[in-house]
């Protein structure tokens, strides 16, 4: 299918996998996005993971029809997308691949084959002619990897974005042998919800990285973002952007609070539940709840970045903090969570250590706000503590 004149997308879905990465699960599929500038030169923007290479090459040839390709734009080295760069470069012998320094590095670490001979090295602001189009090198380090460039065909106001604007989700619908245009092209409602867990899953470490990268495209006539995963996005350009801008900055998305919780017997997930109550009985815009031990991580992840305000609300294990709380936490730390409120909830039989341990690691993190006070449940909900959840209701409102 055409996304501009003589642009086509050759991409695949991938409606049999269930975890992205090893690790995020994606009960609606993904897809690998690959494109084809049909000009005097014919440049094949990426290719896709192994598991869909029988398919993509079928999209590839019927492209191509019969022709040979020329170039091979290397937007990003990771393995759903590079997979077959040896396969397609052995395949068409005359077809040159076009990255940056780090890429060309990483072509050999993959398939230990050196295409040395037939790789073209470019930088920020290089360019390249295919006839009719011509394509601006846009360097984009750490989004997410290291070897990463972006590429702006002028001509028709395409930034092939790489793993920029993704986001989870197979672009076909099910039962169906065609691409669906509602698919294929992004609309408002409905993209944030799985391309924020895909920015801050995968992404969201690298928000100086995105800033930088968004300044850079200020400067550009963008009219049509082509990413790596998820649909073409070629209207409303700017709520796409000023997205990627609110999350790149850490800023909170929404106002809300955001409780995560994990429980032993069942008695803080009563504290944690009832504190939602509370909460909404007093007039909170928004409450969300995750049970740590049962929904998915990376959406509970999601929400802690979307919401200004976060509750955690765990018992002490093992002389410090339930696993499944402490490894949350841990996700927070490692995508750079800061600019919010936390408060803290935790329970305890004879020696309560988890709210202590859970203070200590919001305190590494730049600019999170302590709410005080801390409630500590002494094994069961009391009176006592319906009291104190009060009192910290109060304190995440004002």
């Amino acid at each position: 299918m055409e996304i501009a004149k003589n642009i086509k997308y050759i991409g695949v879905d991938d409606t049999d996998i269930d975890l992205f990465e090893g690790q995020y699960d994606v009960p609606e599929g993904v897809s690998y996005n690959s494109y084809l500038i049909d000009d005097e030169k014919i440049a094949v923007m990426d290719t896709v993971d192994a598991r869909k290479t029988e398919e993509w090459v079928k999209n590839l040839e019927e492209a191509l029809a019969g022709r040979t390709p020329d170039y091979l734009i290397i937007h990003h080295m990771e393995p759903d997308h590079a997979s077959n760069v040896r396969m397609l470069m052995e395949k068409y012998p005359n077809c040159v691949g076009v990255c940056t320094q780090k890429a060309a590095v990483m072509v050999k670490r993959f398939f230990d084959v050196d295409f040395a001979g037939r790789l073209q090295i470019v930088k920020e602001g290089d360019t390249l002619e295919l006839g009719a189009h011509t394509l601006k090198f846009i360097m984009a380090p750490m989004i997410h990897w290291p070897e990463v460039m972006m590429s702006y065909e002028s001509t028709e106001g395409i930034l092939f974005a790489a793993d920029g604007f993704g986001k989870f989700g197979a672009l076909r619908h099910p039962n169906t042998e065609g691409m669906a245009a509602d698919k294929l092209h992004a609309t408002v409602d409905g993209w944030a919800c799985e391309a924020r867990r895909y920015y801050f899953n995968i992404v969201g470490k690298y928000g100086a990285m995105v800033q930088t990268l968004l300044k850079k495209a200020a400067g550009l006539d963008i009219k049509v973002i082509a990413p790596l995963h998820g649909p073409v996005i070629d209207k409303d350009l700017n709520y796409y952007l000023n997205i990627y801008n609110t999350w790149s900055s850490y800023k909170p998305e929404n106002e809300g609070i955001f409780i995560a919780y994990c429980s032993l017997h069942g008695n803080t997930s009563e504290a944690a539940l009832k504190l939602a109550e509370i909460l909404k009985e007093k007039g909170a815009p928004k409450v969300s709840t995750s049970d740590l031990s049962r929904d998915d991580m990376a959406e509970a992840v999601e929400d802690a970045f979307r919401y200004d305000r976060l509750v955690v609300a765990a018992p002490t294990y093992d002389g410090g903090v339930m696993p499944v709380m402490q490894d949350f936490i841990h996700h927070l730390s490692i995508k750079a969570y800061q600019n919010r409120k936390v408060a803290i909830v935790e329970n305890g039989s004879w020696a309560p250590a988890a709210g202590k341990k859970m203070r200590e690691a919001f305190e590494q993190m730049k600019d999170i706000t302590i709410v005080e006070p801390m409630v500590s449940i002494e094994s069961t909900v009391k009176a006592k503590t319906i009291s104190d959840l009060t009192t910290l209701a109060e304190a995440l409102l004002n």
